[in-house]
């Protein structure tokens, strides 16, 4: 029997603008809302990401950081 989809936390989050534009084309992409995009990509991280390359990106994200806030 499948798992009930139930949203049960909301929390405030900040998010480049193309971070969102990102998820908003995924989500319509898939035919889900941003709300079940992010429960998607969060349910399914491991699976859906490669461990070596999201260290890489992490790092190049970290030192682009404090510049991107100004």
């Amino acid at each position: 029997m499948p798992k009930r989809f139930r949203l049960t936390r909301r929390f405030p989050v900040a998010m480049t603008e193309d971070g969102y534009r990102r998820l908003r084309r995924f989500a319509h992409e898939a035919g889900l809302d941003e709300g079940e995009a992010l429960s998607f990509l969060f349910e399914h991280f491991d699976s859906i990401t490669d461990s070596e390359r999201l260290t890489h990106r992490l790092r190049l994200f970290n030192s682009e950081l404090e510049a991107r806030k100004r």
